[in-house]
């Protein structure tokens, strides 16, 4: 079963369960915020499901609450920020500045964040880039987050590993190219394991080799409402593409993870954290003439001009299917697993939000 809930009121609830968890209540409303927007950009394995994730690793304190980041190498385009293991909502925003007004003053930005709690959805931070006017190419690593095997093994090696590259579009919405490594992101199989829309088949591969898509594979045994870990599980998540996907992978583990100081993805870390390579472009510096922007609406428009292959079918490019589900789900409400939205108000109950504040929620 499936319930709908409007953005504006699950923000506001995500947001006084962090505040009652102990956040300011600017850091609840921006984790309110960004987790909302994963929803409706129809990524909803970065969105409301990790609430209780969240709640509990501030509960544990490997994430910390209302972090001022730290820059640790500053350079006119280069930087190096620590984000001395903040809720990733608070501090990566934080680093995107740095890079943003770098870029704005050199045409040209890289800063690496390293040891940032979850960043969420990265194409929120190449949108935040594109809304500047920059081009942004974003690798991203989750240590001790060891899920995916590599091509051609069963054993966990990578973390799913994001890749981002945004592209700012005047008066439209920008092309924004967003994807794990691996053929799911964990989120995905979060949100299957919690009665959501089911991995495709074969994304998980068991110790004996076997391709599966069962989330048990992944986390061991669960109750509907209770906490995944897939410390639990015996079989990995799939690199997508075969070779392609497991050397991106192995790329972003080196650049977002080694690079940034964060540490390549190993079991032995303990403790989680998200780093991130960015580069930022002013394509204004590189193209003084304006060239790129029609030659991308003329690509943009050679591209969706294709015959498709199925009668009557569309051709979408970067960022569209993010911008169509926004539009829909913003008028008609975020759908969410009933086992989902249990395990919210289960957080929100366990974190000490006043039970008239969760019976308005429920409503």
């Amino acid at each position: 079963m499936t319930i709908i809930i409007g953005a504006r009121a699950l923000e506001a609830f995500v947001a006084d369960i962090f505040a009652a968890a102990g956040c300011s209540k600017a850091e609840g409303g921006r984790i309110g915020r960004y987790l909302v927007s994963a929803n409706l950009s129809g990524h909803d394995s970065h969105g409301v499901v990790r609430v209780p994730r969240y709640a509990s690793q501030k509960q544990r304190g490997t994430v910390v609450p209302d972090v001022e980041v730290e820059v640790v190498v500053d350079t006119p385009v280069i930087a190096v920020v620590d984000g001395k293991y903040g809720f990733g909502q608070t501090v990566t925003p934080q680093a995107v500045q740095i890079g943003i007004d770098k870029c704005r003053r050199n045409g040209l930005a890289a800063v690496t964040l390293r040891n940032a709690g979850h960043v969420g959805r990265v194409g929120d931070w190449a949108e935040m880039a594109a809304e500047a006017g920059f081009v942004s190419v974003h690798f991203v690593n989750a240590s001790g987050s060891v899920l995916v095997a590599p091509y051609g093994g069963v054993e966990r090696r990578f973390s799913t590993a994001p890749y981002c590259v945004g592209v700012p579009r005047p008066g439209q919405d920008p092309l924004v190219l967003d994807f794990a490594t691996s053929i799911v992101a964990e989120g995905k199989v979060l949100v299957a394991s919690q009665g959501g829309k089911k991995v495709p088949d074969g994304a998980l591969i068991g110790p004996d080799g076997k391709p599966s898509s069962d989330p048990h594979l992944l986390y061991g045994a669960y109750t509907p409402t209770g906490p995944r870990d897939h410390s639990q599980g015996t079989g990995a998540i799939r690199a997508f593409g075969d070779h392609k996907g497991s050397g991106l992978a192995f790329m972003c583990e080196v650049l977002g993870g080694s690079l940034s100081g964060t540490g390549a993805t190993d079991p032995k870390r303990g403790r989680f954290a998200n780093g991130m390579l960015s580069f930022y472009i002013d394509p204004k510096v590189f193209d003084p003439v304006g060239f790129f922007p029609v030659d991308v609406a003329k690509y943009v428009d050679f591209v969706k001009g294709s015959a498709p292959a199925t009668p009557g079918g569309d051709i979408l490019v970067p960022g569209e299917p993010e911008a169509r589900m926004r539009a829909e789900r913003q008028a008609n409400g975020v759908p969410l697993p009933d086992d989902t939205w249990a395990a919210i108000v289960e957080t929100a109950r366990s974190v000490g939000l006043d039970e008239r504040r969760i019976q308005q929620a429920t409503m």
